[in-house]
């Protein structure tokens, strides 16, 4: 009816709007499920939107993306016919490095002896049965005597350099040298001190590029100590021990901050405000709490319940939080501050997905990986019971290199992909993703075209995607990030065989929040300006996390929480 009214108003000249609020997903602009061609450019309904001029609109490739589920809802529906509705605290001294015990320990080895122990390998599910199975953890973790002998490698240094890589300041030398002498327990509320998600970041955060980057024993040509591995270990001795502990609070101030967003920037501000004494609101536009944490990474690399199991020590600890909340769009900074908030802390990440802007890359059957991985992870798409649909794709083609494209195409093959393909435009050395998820991919049967880059898709009849065109590359002169530049070879040119594929290209700052307020300083590509201690141009107003980096690791994004918390703190005690 919209598309036949335009038509007839553009054959008078009368100028028409059409609101296309009906198309949108989610609202929150972090999917591009509802990305439409206007006037020839690509645009977000929910964030560009949703009112547009009707005659710039291409209602029939929107039309024709609407209907990319039809199929799948068609032999849902019938479903709904015979539904019936149914009727240990631990509190204990902070133990230093000059301790007795600590001392004893360090004594019970030479340091030749403790270089020499060769560093633990993870134990891991087989590859062909885990390329299978979507919710099992690849990773299994080490057992108590491993963890043991790893932490007999730590040297306890005088001057920890492993602790200049951690952008939360973990004591890592404390709780590994727990770990050696057996108390996990101690160990993993050394973690706690310093970090509101020891059990995620000791899965998911970059190790290699950080703390164990600067361990000693990467100078003396041995390999780093696991310090992720013992983290996770601590992390989950305690969890499964059922003595989880909750950190010191002190007492209550009765001032009320917020935090826009619960993904680990804004969880580890919430968490070290709590334990200062504020009254902290966290506010999540989605219906579960996390943020990235659940919606962007498959439970194959970190399940649900750890990450329910922070949210809840966090909730314990006296954290409110509000679901279904968007921040500018259902309520608005000038309204918190209005019903008392005394700060502010934006970490509403940077969900905005990227796209080439291609041809026929808005054909059915191509979506972000945002789209892709929310579908799966966060709804559950895949399971028959679950109301949200999902494409499982078999010729399956993933662009990027980064660890959400892994995350991506690591799923697709658990969906059922025959052919499941990262294609990156540089070589294998460039990628950006962690060796240890490329490696993972490639164990469980992805395949690797590098140096090649998309220049066109082709659809069907339908609209639905049925090949790829791809430029062949070669590499050039680095570029300002250091990696070599890639260069098109002209005239090689292959055309692939595609049913679905997933653009993972980056993203970029989510622009609701920052767009809602007034006198807002942004930075170039939107992202929020803040100065060293995370504070905006707005003085009672903080950011983090992708909201200011425009993406960053789990590590990262909870340094920036609690460089803010503790700036923020400071402002408001005067």
């Amino acid at each position: 009816m919209m598309k036949f009214v335009c038509l007839l108003t553009k054959k008078y000249e009368i100028p028409t709007d059409v609101s296309l609020n009906t198309i949108m997903v989610d609202g929150t602009g972090m999917c591009g499920a509802c990305r439409i061609t206007v006037g020839g450019k690509t645009k977000f309904v929910c964030v560009d939107g949703p009112e547009f001029d009707g005659h710039q609109v291409d209602f029939d490739e929107m039309l024709k993306r609407m209907g990319a589920f039809k199929d799948i809802e068609r032999e849902e529906i019938h479903k709904l016919d015979a539904v019936q509705p149914d009727t240990c605290e631990a509190v204990k001294a902070v133990e230093d490095r000059n301790t007795p015990w600590r001392a004893e320990l360090r004594k019970a080895m030479k340091p030749k002896e403790r270089t020499a122990i060769p560093r633990v390998k993870m134990n891991e599910l087989d590859p062909e049965y885990r390329s299978h199975s979507r919710k099992e953890e690849v990773n299994l973790g080490l057992n108590e005597e491993q963890a043991l002998t790893e932490a007999k490698r730590c040297l306890d240094c005088a001057n920890p350099s492993c602790m200049e890589g951690c952008p939360v300041g973990i004591n890592i030398p404390g709780f590994i040298k727990n770990i050696e002498r057996g108390e996990f327990l101690e160990a993993a509320r050394v973690l706690k001190q310093t970090s509101a998600l020891p059990a995620v970041c000791g899965r998911v955060c970059p190790q290699e590029k950080q703390c164990e980057s600067k361990c000693i024993h990467l100078k003396m040509g041995h390999e780093a100590v696991a310090i992720g591995y013992l983290e996770r270990f601590a992390a989950d001795y305690e969890r499964e021990s059922g003595q989880i502990s909750v950190p010191e609070i002190a007492e209550k101030n009765g001032i009320k901050v917020a935090v826009v967003g619960s993904g680990p920037a804004g969880l580890s501000f919430a968490g070290d405000m709590a334990k200062l004494g504020y009254d902290v609101t966290v506010f999540e536009a989605l219906h579960e709490i996390g943020g990235v944490l659940k919606y962007g990474i498959p439970e194959f690399r970190l399940p649900n319940k750890i990450v329910d199991v922070e949210i809840e020590n966090l909730s314990k600890m006296g954290v409110q939080f509000v679901k279904d909340c968007i921040i500018g769009k259902t309520i608005s900074v000038e309204e918190l501050e209005q019903e008392g908030y005394k700060g502010v802390f934006v970490a509403s990440g940077a969900g905005l997905p990227n796209f080439m802007n291609i041809p026929g890359e808005n054909s059915i059957n191509i979506m972000s990986s945002n789209e892709y991985l929310t579908r799966v992870n966060l709804m559950d798409a895949a399971s028959e019971d679950s109301d949200t649909p999902v494409t499982f794709g078999k010729r399956v083609a993933v662009i990027g290199g980064g660890n959400t494209a892994m995350d991506s195409v690591r799923t697709a093959r658990r969906l059922g992909a025959e052919k499941a393909m990262i294609i990156y435009r540089r070589s294998e050395a460039e990628m950006p993703a962690r060796l240890e998820e490329v490696k993972h991919a490639k164990e469980e049967g992805v395949e690797f075209l590098t140096l090649h880059n998309p220049i066109e898709y082709i659809a069907d009849e339908k609209g639905r995607v049925k090949q790829v065109v791809l430029q062949k590359m070669e590499l050039g002169e680095p570029d300002a990030s250091g990696r070599r530049s890639p260069v098109a070879i002209p005239g090689a040119v292959e055309t692939i065989d595609i049913d679905m594929a997933i653009v993972s290209v980056g993203v970029s700052p989510n622009p609701i929040v920052p767009n809602s307020i007034p006198g807002l300083e942004l930075g170039r590509k939107g992202t929020i300006a803040v100065n060293d201690d995370m504070q905006s141009s707005i003085p009672t107003i903080y950011a983090g996390g992708d909201i200011v980096r425009g993406g960053a690791t789990v590590i990262l994004a909870m340094g920036d929480g609690r460089r803010a918390a503790a700036a923020m703190d400071k402002q408001l005690r005067g």
